[in-house]
C-alpha cells in the first residue's frame, strides 16, 4: 500500500483516513483500492472492532472521483459503488467527520456512513449535473433516504453546496460543531458505541438495514422473527448495573 488510506486502532474503533490531502483526497484508483483492503480487514475482524471511524487530512475532506483517471478501467465492473456498499454494510457502525469540502463521489462515500458529523466548515454537494454525469454509485438512492426525496432533488438538480449547519438541519448529518470540536465529538461517539455490547449493535445495524424499506407490519414481524437474541455477557452486563 502507498498510504493513501491510513489505519489506526485504538479502544476497539478503527479509524481510516483519506491521506491524499494535496489532491484534495480525490478518489483515484489506488485510493479505491486501498480502502477495499481496510474494509475486507474491518469486516473478517468482527466484533474485536466495535465502531468504525472515516476521515480525512487535510482541510477537504473529499473533492470527489478524480476525473483525470475518467476512462481509466477499474478492475471490475461497478469496482466503486461496489465498496461504497461494502463500506455501508460492514458490521460496525461507521462515524464519518467532514470538513470543508465534501462532494458528489466524496458526498456517496460519506452517506455510506450510519453517522455523519460535519464541521462548520463543512459544504456537501452533488455536482454531478455540473460535469454531465449520472450517479452510478448511489447517490439517487442514499440522498433521498438521509434528507427525504425533495431536498434531494433539489441538491442534485441545482448543484449548489449545502452547508454544515444546513446539513444537520435536513438530516444529512447529524450534528455540526466548530471546526476544532470535530475530532472530539467524533471520538465522544465513538467511544460511547464502543462501550455498548457489539451483540447489540452489530444486531441493531443489521437489523436497520434489512427493515429500511418495510412497511411497519413486516417490520416489526422481522424484527421478532430475526431476532439475534441476548449476547452471551447479558447476565454479567446486567449485574454491573447493581
Amino acid at each position: 500500500m502507498t498510504d493513501l488510506v491510513l489505519r489506526a486502532d485504538e479502544g476497539g474503533i478503527a479509524t481510516l483516513t483519506l491521506n491524499r490531502a494535496d489532491k484534495r483526497n480525490a478518489l483515484n484508483l489506488a485510493l479505491w483500492a486501498e480502502l477495499d483492503a481496510h474494509i475486507s480487514d474491518l469486516a473478517a475482524a468482527g466484533d474485536a472492532i466495535g465502531v468504525v471511524v472515516l476521515r480525512a487530512n487535510g482541510p477537504v475532506f473529499c473533492a470527489g472521483n478524480d476525473l483525470k483517471e475518467r476512462g481509466v478501467e477499474a478492475p471490475r465492473p461497478h469496482y466503486q459503488a461496489s465498496i461504497v456498499t461494502r463500506l455501508a454494510e460492514l458490521p460496525q457502525p461507521v462515524i464519518v467527520a467532514v470538513q470543508g469540502g465534501c462532494f458528489t463521489g466524496g458526498l456517496e462515500l460519506a452517506l455510506a456512513g450510519d453517522i455523519i458529523i460535519a464541521a462548520e466548515s463543512a459544504h456537501f454537494a452533488d455536482t454531478h449535473g455540473k460535469f454531465g454525469l449520472v450517479p452510478i454509485w448511489g447517490m439517487s438512492q442514499r440522498l433521498p433516504r438521509r434528507v427525504g426525496e425533495w431536498k434531494a432533488r433539489e441538491m442534485s438538480f441545482t448543484g449548489l453546496p449545502v452547508d454544515g449547519r444546513e446539513a444537520a438541519r435536513i438530516g444529512l448529518a447529524n450534528h455540526c460543531v466548530a471546526d476544532d470540536r470535530l475530532d472530539l465529538a467524533v471520538r465522544t461517539l465513538a467511544e460511547a458505541i464502543a462501550a455498548q455490547s457489539r451483540h447489540s449493535v452489530f444486531a441493531y445495524k443489521r437489523l436497520y438495514r434489512e427493515q429500511a424499506d418495510l412497511p411497519l407490519a413486516a417490520g416489526l414481524a422481522h424484527e421478532v422473527f430475526n431476532s439475534a437474541g441476548v449476547a452471551p455477557d447479558v447476565a454479567e452486563r446486567v449485574a454491573r448495573q447493581f
